[in-house]
């Protein structure tokens, strides 16, 4: 069994993620969070919140609708270009993205960048190679797949109007711009962030929560003035944001990121230069993050479709213009993804796995458990330090079997600390606190053990 398997294995196990509608088959490309896994995910988003926006006076925050105005993604150019190079197998019938059936074909120093081809590129490259499916047939030509999901509202069927549901966060942000102008005292340069689902019709199953049909984006549109900010300066400090967040917040393994240009040909045509941050998951590098400098493309584009003046007026200048937007996006599945995989570990000896997860992001900070669950002294006394320790940190209770497999199962939800009430605790009120990492275990007076756990959390800060 590889690592990733390992990581599937263990989600389901403890309730990081399970298969949506499982009793019924399941519903490809779409998971749904359990337990453990919803505490991760909401940690991740706060965390996210906290860093961008919270913490920088120049953000404000946004949450839109799912559901936009139909003409919103016209604008945008999701309608008319938002797609995917589809090829069939004509046997089978089985759906697959041209690009990665041209990426699985090829060896990993074959040096051709896929991103870079055309739709007729990819067709050519299909047929002169003989390019087969994953199952060995032959597959159809490449065409272009819109990825938009169409819904529609209205309540009558000869009344009903077409929708989408939205493919990205960032038009909500471009829509409400002159709203939160209106309403707030945001000044040039500013951003406007949110965190919300979006929805792409996937064609091909991507590796376990990696490609989904619903996923949650954290995403930012920071406005300027091209004229009096280097919009360099800005993209390499959003670049410097984000690398910080992953590596010092989330507490990744620097040696599994890295940065990657995107070339002239594989660049957005709005875009005058994007970057992606890339992780190397169990199943090679992808991308995690990318950052793009988008011009004034997207506010010119709805200024056009919708007839809204939505420059900004310089306060100082008096002068009107449409501002230049960066745009770091990323996927927070994909975050919650990387940080099972950097935090999976095994030992090869005696098999035990540990999730290794910052305390900050783990589901429970500590475990409070009596040593023997028979003893009603010892459960009596570790229910009263669960209780006046609860209103602080997220704890979980266990008094279950022997106090070994607690460990064992705290070690692979990733619990930093495990906390044992025994029978010296009753004559000198101090108790056992075992570290999730190294195993070691110490004594450590009750009326210290806040501060205890508060100097291990903020040192991995």
């Amino acid at each position: 069994m590889d690592k990733m398997e390992k990581i599937v294995a263990l989600a389901k196990r403890r309730g990081f993620v399970f298969q949506t509608s499982e009793i019924y088959g399941g519903l490809s490309n779409s998971y749904d969070y359990g337990p453990m896994g919803s505490e991760l995910l909401r940690n991740i988003r706060n965390l996210w919140w906290s860093e961008f926006i919270h913490k920088r006076e120049d953000m404000v925050g946004l949450d839109s609708s799912i559901i936009l105005h139909p003409q919103t993604w016209v604008a945008s150019g999701h309608v008319g270009s938002f797609s995917d190079p589809l090829v069939e197998d004509v046997k089978t019938h089985k759906r697959y993205r041209a690009d990665h059936i041209i990426e699985a074909f090829l060896p990993d120093d074959s040096g051709v960048i896929v991103e870079d081809m055309s739709i007729e590129e990819m067709g050519q490259f299909i047929q002169e190679n003989k390019v087969k499916s994953p199952e060995g047939n032959d597959l159809t030509p490449p065409k272009a797949f819109n990825l938009l999901f169409e819904t529609e509202i209205g309540s009558v069927a000869n009344g009903k109007s077409k929708v989408y549901l939205r493919g990205e966060t960032a038009q909500g942000i471009f829509t409400n711009f002159k709203q939160v102008l209106d309403s707030t005292r945001v000044q040039l340069p500013f951003g406007i962030g949110q965190i919300g689902k979006s929805f792409r019709n996937e064609i091909t199953t991507g590796q376990f929560i990696f490609r989904t049909l619903e996923f949650e984006q954290a995403e930012i549109e920071y406005f300027f003035n091209p004229n009096e900010s280097n919009w360099e300066d800005i993209l390499s400090n959003w670049k410097d944001g984000m690398w910080n967040f992953v590596t010092k917040v989330l507490g990744i393994n620097e040696e599994h990121v890295r940065w990657r240009q995107h070339t002239d040909k594989e660049r957005s045509h709005y875009s005058k230069d994007t970057y992606d941050l890339d992780y190397q998951f169990p199943f090679g590098w992808k991308e995690l993050w990318g950052v793009a400098y988008r011009t004034d493309y997207d506010l010119k584009q709805h200024i056009e479709h919708s007839k809204t003046n939505l420059e900004y007026l310089d306060p100082k200048t008096n002068k009107k213009f449409v501002p230049h937007v960066i745009e770091p996006a990323v996927g927070v599945n994909r975050l919650f993804l990387m940080v099972l995989a950097d935090a999976y570990t095994e030992d090869p000896e005696t098999g035990r796995v540990v999730l290794k997860l910052d305390p900050k992001l783990a589901p429970y900070t500590a475990c409070i458990s009596p040593l023997l669950a028979n003893k009603e002294e010892l459960v009596t006394k570790a229910k009263e330090l669960f209780n006046s320790m609860k209103s602080k940190y997220h704890l979980v209770w266990d008094a279950r079997g022997n106090i070994g497999k607690r460990y064992a199962a705290q070690d692979e939800i990733g619990t930093p600390f495990c906390v044992v009430v025994d029978f010296q605790t009753l004559t000198d009120n101090t108790v056992t606190v075992r570290d999730r990492d190294t195993g070691e275990q110490e004594r450590v007076a009750i009326s210290e053990l806040s501060q205890y756990i508060n100097d291990r959390v903020e040192k991995s800060a």
